[in-house]
């Protein structure tokens, strides 16, 4: 298992879900997903093999050593099976906060999407909140899955604002909406 030099920490776990560092042998599951679920991600073209491959070759395997990585990734997994991946992006070491990425194995969407948002969310925390430090979350959607908004509203994200007519979606404008969190932990003293 590769390791973040930034995390003490590399494993977090509730019953029989975990988040690890992604793993590499979940890269083609992942790609799948990400093509599958082009309409809510910030992708623009269809994912290849070799496209999946450069990017863990070039992004994924170097940030697991770097001291403040741009965005720290890991593997979902029920029982030890990937059923979704995310993590922190867009991390900003400076104020301690960093947005929300988390996307499903496609056919869990219909099944279990606010169980496993909600379980999710709690390892990610204790990542972001108790291992890091961090501030603050963020989650930037746009306006096509209105589910979403109740598994953030169980884990207490506040609707923070609402881009109005903001993204081109199937030649309409929608909405994006930025839901926040603060650490309640009381522990945001800088590493």
């Amino acid at each position: 298992m590769e390791r973040y030099k930034c995390l003490q920490k590399q494993e977090f776990r509730k019953d029989e879900y975990a988040i690890i560092p992604i793993r590499y042998e979940d890269r083609l599951d992942i790609m799948k997903w990400r093509n599958d679920q082009m309409y809510h991600l910030r992708q623009d073209k269809l994912l290849t093999e070799k496209d999946q491959e450069l990017y863990f070759q070039r992004i994924i395997l170097p940030s697991f050593n770097e001291r403040l990585p741009a965005q720290i990734l890991f593997s979902f997994v029920h029982n030890e099976k990937c059923i979704g991946y995310g993590g922190l992006v867009h991390i900003n070491w400076q104020s301690k906060e960093a947005e929300v990425s988390f996307i499903m194995a496609t056919e869990l969407e219909a099944l279990d999407f606010e169980k496993n948002w909600v379980i999710f969310l709690h390892l990610l925390e204790k990542v972001a909140f108790t291992d890091l430090k961090f501030h603050r979350l963020v989650t930037y959607a746009f306006d096509l899955r209105p589910h979403l908004y109740k598994a953030l509203e169980i884990s207490k994200y506040i609707e923070e604002a609402r881009l109005k007519n903001h993204y081109l979606f199937n030649d309409k404008l929608i909405d994006v909406v930025i839901h926040a969190k603060k650490n309640n932990y009381g522990n945001t003293q800088r590493r």
